[in-house]
């Protein structure tokens, strides 16, 4: 009997120990299963016009774990082209938030209901849009160039720009069209989404340069950011300019001065001109920034593209390009008279995101001047 009682306890302490090891062990594969399925996180690269924004989305959409949309907001303001900009923030705003999370149905109210994923503006530019499972002609390890993409890929139904982003860790949206950081506020304190700003600027006479270069492309959004009477005429492109510096000047102060306790360690400013200086050490804060790995193959592409002999031209075309030497094409180009016409609109942005202002022609042509302060001390 004795002998009996022993098995029965031994039994019941083998059955309590595999109880117990259940109960410690079962959490802790939840749990990692629940990091392995983290969830995604949300990156917006604000910025305006001709600052280098398409190129550094490009830093972000060549990367295999980033679902990437270059300035989605665009078909807001095609379709609702007699509003201002600050009116269509709303909008903006909503149609943003979807693309975040994956609901590609609010393209239906700014598109035919036979679009395609073609339809999409810029759709080429997403290497996320040119490998599986939106396209199958490539791999998402690949680099992959927008002519490519555009000859291979056009053809898949607009079903596929959902599917894919759902199967992204990171979403990426490069936008134009917001004016002020405190209309994101509501997305940044949204529980369903996991936000992060970059802030990208440029020197403002650099941008006036390249806008005049591209002003055929840009008349419509000019049209809508100051209105059409104040985009005309021999001072329109410096009204224009003026809104966007103002813009930059309240997007910064919301950011990095009085800094509401949601934005904490979530707003990044990066100037165009620290990218070109040094891309591989930019791309490397963005990256970290944004939670990504800086792979090899990324390293060598950033590398390539800033290093090449184009000279970047083209409106929204990224191509291997002396970006250092382009950044700085304006001083050669620019007269200087409508350099003080810049400087006058735009000082209060340049002094605050460490811009030098140049007094004179020889100042401006001075190539050995350095007209980049260092971003602390500004």
């Amino acid at each position: 009997v004795m002998k009996f009682k022993g098995v029965q306890v031994l039994m019941i302490l083998i059955v309590l120990s595999f109880g117990l090891l259940y109960f410690f062990f079962l959490p802790c594969s939840n749990n990692a299963a629940m990091e392995d399925k983290k969830s995604p996180i949300h990156i917006l690269i604000l910025s305006s016009w001709r600052s280098g924004s398409s190129f550094t989305g490009q830093i972000f959409s060549q990367h295999p774990s980033v679902f990437y949309l270059m300035e989605p907001a665009w078909h807001v303001w095609v379709t609702m082209y007699q509003s201002s900009a600050r009116v269509l923030h709303m909008a903006v705003r909503d149609l943003v938030r979807s693309v975040f999370l994956c609901d590609m149905s609010v393209f239906d109210a700014y598109m035919s209901s036979q679009k395609k994923k073609s339809d999409l503006f810029k759709w080429e530019t997403s290497r996320a849009l040119c490998s599986p499972p939106a396209c199958d002609s490539f791999s998402r390890s690949d680099i992959i160039t927008a002519d490519n993409c555009r000859t291979l890929c056009g053809r898949y139904p607009f079903s596929k720009v959902e599917e894919a982003c759902k199967t992204y860790s990171h979403v990426v949206i490069k936008e134009v069209r917001f004016f002020d950081l405190k209309v994101l506020y509501p997305l940044l304190t949204d529980p369903s989404l996991n936000l992060k700003i970059i802030h990208l600027v440029r020197d403002p006479r650099a941008v006036f340069r390249s806008r005049e270069n591209t002003e055929a492309v840009l008349t419509h959004d000019s049209n809508i950011v100051v209105g059409t009477q104040k985009a005309k005429g021999e001072m329109g492109p410096y009204n224009t300019m003026q809104e966007i510096c103002k813009s930059h000047v309240e997007i910064y102060k919301a950011g990095s001065q009085t800094v509401p306790s949601f934005l904490q360690d979530r707003y990044l400013l990066v100037r165009y001109e620290d990218i070109v200086r040094d891309p591989l050490a930019k791309a490397a804060q963005m990256y970290e920034f944004a939670e990504l790995r800086f792979t090899p193959e990324l390293q060598k592409w950033v590398h390539n593209i800033t290093h090449g002999k184009g000279q970047g031209t083209q409106a929204f075309d990224i191509e291997s390009r002396d970006a250092a030497s382009v950044s700085q094409a304006w001083r050669t180009t620019l007269p200087f008279q409508k350099i003080e016409k810049v400087q006058d609109v735009c000082k209060d942005a340049m002094d605050l995101l460490g811009y030098r202002l140049v007094q004179s022609e020889e100042e401006l042509k001075n190539m050995s001047l350095d007209l980049l302060f260092a971003q602390d001390s500004s």
